[in-house]
């Protein structure tokens, strides 16, 4: 009975030692691996050793030449107006972020757009458009030349009744007399007629008509300026 007890004991005990050593060797592990990352970390400190040293003599040297336009009060307060408005500058980021897709994706149509117009462009070349507006730039150019400030405002007083007189020539009434006038200026009389002649074609209605015609733009032609001409100059008189 004591051999057996001496036995379960040595046998704990030997169990007791096994963890030990197991956690012992845990232990040593972890101690080389931590000893491992030390020595990786002394490495990089020494390889950027002279990086860092460098980074910090030309910020050093960059903050020499600023140091008389800033103060480190005003760094400050920028340092925490960027930190306080940093959402903004994060919304910010993404309109420029939204733009930007928006410009990747109207760039093919931009590209149509621009086609068109440059085909546009050619055709109204080749009908003689653009030729035509750079004779009229010239025209307008040796308007500008010959007329003084006088001559501008003399022309703005003349354009209102310019502008009524030819809206009174685009009356019906008046276009319709033009093609018989060209017809009747076009017919050469085979012979000059005398005077009885005509005195006899003034008694056709036409002849008379005409001839009423001839008199009220006659008497318009001397009447004072500005002054109307009497009524029953312009009407024609009924036929007999």
């Amino acid at each position: 009975m004591t051999t057996a007890v001496a036995e379960d004991r040595l046998a704990a005990l030997e169990a007791k030692l096994d963890a030990v050593s197991h956690q012992l060797d845990f232990v040593a592990a972890a101690l080389r691996e931590q000893e491992t990352r030390r020595g990786m970390w002394d490495e990089l400190r020494h390889d950027l050793a002279p990086v860092t040293a460098e980074a910090m003599e030309r910020v050093s040297r960059e903050l020499d030449e600023v140091r008389g336009f800033i103060e480190p009060a005003g760094l400050l307060r920028l340092v925490k107006r960027l930190l306080r408005d940093l959402p903004y500058l994060e919304a910010l980021l993404d309109q420029a972020e939204s733009l930007s897709s928006l410009g990747a994706e109207v760039a093919p149509l931009s590209r149509d757009i621009l086609r068109a117009a440059m085909a546009r462009l050619d055709d109204l070349e080749r009908r003689g458009y653009c030729a035509f507006a750079r004779g009229l730039v010239h025209l307008a150019d040796g308007v500008v030349a010959g007329l003084g400030e006088e001559d501008l405002k003399a022309l703005g007083r003349s354009v209102p009744p310019l502008v009524q007189s030819v809206k009174e020539l685009a009356d019906p009434s008046v276009i319709g007399l033009l093609p018989g006038l060209v017809r009747g200026l076009r017919e050469t009389p085979a012979e000059t007629p005398g005077l009885l002649r005509l005195a006899w074609r003034l008694r056709r209605p036409a002849a008379r008509r005409g001839l009423a015609r001839a008199l009220g733009l006659i008497e318009a032609l001397g009447a004072p300026t500005g002054a109307l001409p009497q009524a029953d100059a312009l009407h024609l008189p009924t036929s007999r």
